[in-house]
């Protein structure tokens, strides 16, 4: 049972490894959905890290249908990503009719390679969940991430549900969207998934001090050691059962 924590920074990072994640997806501008981080970003974490990290391709915020300008920096993103000793990828480029974009995911899953590769929510933004997960099976994506269509894993579970019985062993589902302490237990029960993808549940808002700076305070989620290693324990108590 695997465990991946989204952060978007080197102190999150290390967080989420003390806490026993398996896994990190890397990102930039999480207040967003999350963007393609820095270079140097990426290199800090890579030195401060060795769990498996999984780097986000995403030029922008917003929808998943690209220019020919922003996919050129997507392929110049997964270019320079690869050189740091990543583990994975994480994109998702859709068509303006709602279908998976074949042509370019081909296109970066052939650059990628041989990192791991996963489709992120922007699948759930497809017209056809299920028709989409067989395009990205055939294209030869290794994971998923979906909360089954709906705006949480909750909501969706049981699409989730029908999801992995399609998937089979052929590519994985990466349950996201919501999971928490209290409902992981439920959600694995419920669709057999083996990986799990948090970002709230896992983390502390952090709120600047006041002062008289003229910046931003906005607050921030970080990464709470503690609140993954509890995650990760009932995901260890779950494991037998798999």
């Amino acid at each position: 049972m695997i465990l991946e924590v989204c952060v978007d920074s080197v102190e999150s990072a290390v967080a989420a490894q003390r806490g026993g994640a398996g896994r990190i997806e890397l990102c930039a501008d999480l207040e967003h959905g999350g963007t393609t981080p820095s270079i140097d970003m990426i290199r800090s974490v890579r030195e401060q890290v060795s769990l498996k990290v999984h780097v986000m391709i995403r030029p922008r915020t917003g929808d998943f249908c690209y220019s020919k300008a922003e996919f050129e920096v997507m392929k110049r993103d997964v270019q320079e990503s690869k050189k740091l000793g990543i583990d994975g990828l994480v994109f998702g480029i859709l068509t303006s009719n709602g279908t998976i974009d074949t042509a370019r995911t081909k296109i970066l899953l052939e650059m990628a390679r041989l990192l791991s590769v996963t489709f992120h929510r922007a699948f759930d933004e497809t017209v056809d969940l299920f028709a989409a997960l067989s395009e990205l099976t055939q294209l030869g994506v290794d994971r998923v991430l979906t909360s089954g269509g709906k705006p949480s894993v909750e909501t969706g579970v049981q699409t989730l549900a029908d999801l992995v019985r399609k998937a089979g062993s052929s590519i994985k589902v990466l349950a996201g969207g919501g999971i928490t302490v209290e409902n992981v237990a439920d959600v694995i029960e419920k669709t057999n998934v083996d990986e799990v993808h948090a970002l709230s549940s896992v983390s502390s808002t952090f709120v600047p001090a006041s002062s008289d700076s003229k910046f931003s305070r906005s607050p921030r989620l970080i990464t709470d050691a503690s609140k993954v290693r509890k995650m990760v324990d009932i995901l260890q108590r779950l494991s037998p059962r798999k």
